[in-house]
């Protein structure tokens, strides 16, 4: 609303109150509601595209500027990018936000659009939030199908952390729903953390980062062999040397080749990994070899 109509709509209502004319003041009402409306909605939107970008410097920041939109913010967001898989109108991108809204259901989430992808910013409170959204997230194409809708959608979920981590998360959302569509097709939604080497190797890691990638998934095996006195990750190591080949590596381990196979079986559940498929062998065998080169 431009300088010129504030004075011209003040005037007008100024008029209606000395007339005493309830008509317009019924319409000079509405719309003042209307115009606050769209106002409130315009203030939410531009601190949702500032948080994507990075634009505030700090916490302090993002909070005045969250209350001056009048959003309470919360002490975590997820980050979910939705993207049709098909040529979509504009009607259709409407469609999938209002579900993916109606899925998650919480209050203050963030919607944001870039290109023909619909990007949401989920508030989470705990980890178990965090975990529920996934879930939502990744059940979204079997919902879709359970209500009938004419949408077929890929996407992806980054991480979760505090609001000035928010362009991190999305862009792994955004990196979740690349690859995934890529590497394993479309009609599904991939959680980043779940993809792996993938994940990595599209990134382009600095050593830094593919060292701090084999901590975290190693270091449940090697708390597990240190709190239970076994060898479960030299197991693994003799296994993939071995070209996964139980008996030769039973003998090179010296135990029986059932122990072999019960130690693999307690490495897939305590790595939450399968043994048994190609992406799991990946992320594992590359575990391993970039802890032998930089360890």
């Amino acid at each position: 609303m431009t300088p010129e109509e504030i004075v011209a709509f003040v005037e007008g209502l100024a008029a209606a109150v000395a007339k005493g004319d309830s008509e317009a003041l019924r319409f000079a009402a509405t719309m003042a509601a209307e115009r606050s409306h769209n106002g409130v909605t315009s203030s939410r939107h531009t601190f949702w595209e500032r948080l994507a970008t990075g634009a505030y410097a700090d916490e302090a920041t993002v909070r005045e500027a969250a209350a001056s939109a009048g959003i309470h913010l919360a002490p975590s967001y997820i980050a979910v990018c939705l993207e049709l898989d098909e040529p979509a109108a504009p009607s259709d991108r409407a469609e999938l936000r209002r579900l993916a809204l109606d899925v998650f259901a919480r209050p203050d989430t963030g919607t944001l659009e870039s290109g023909a992808a619909v990007e949401l910013l989920v508030p989470v409170a705990r980890e178990v939030d965090a975990s529920n959204v996934r879930t939502a997230a990744t059940l979204l194409p079997k919902t879709i199908a359970k209500r009938r809708l004419p949408l077929h959608l890929s996407g992806g979920v980054g991480g979760s952390g505090s609001a000035t981590s928010v362009p991190q998360h999305l862009q792994r959302a955004r990196s979740a729903l690349a690859i995934g569509r890529r590497i394993f097709g479309a009609n599904r939604v991939y959680v980043y953390d779940e993809l792996g080497a993938y994940a990595l190797l599209h990134g382009g890691a600095s050593v830094e980062q593919l060292r701090a990638f084999a901590r975290t998934v190693l270091s449940p095996l090697r708390d597990y062999d240190e709190k239970h006195q076994t060898e479960l990750e030299r197991t693994l190591r003799v296994y993939f040397t071995c070209g996964q080949n139980v008996k030769t590596a039973a003998a090179e381990l010296n135990v029986h080749r059932h122990t072999v196979f019960y130690r693999l079986r307690q490495i897939a559940e305590i790595c939450r990994s399968d043994l048994s498929t190609p992406h799991d062998q990946l992320t594992l065998r590359l575990v391993m070899a970039i802890d032998a080169l930089h360890s």
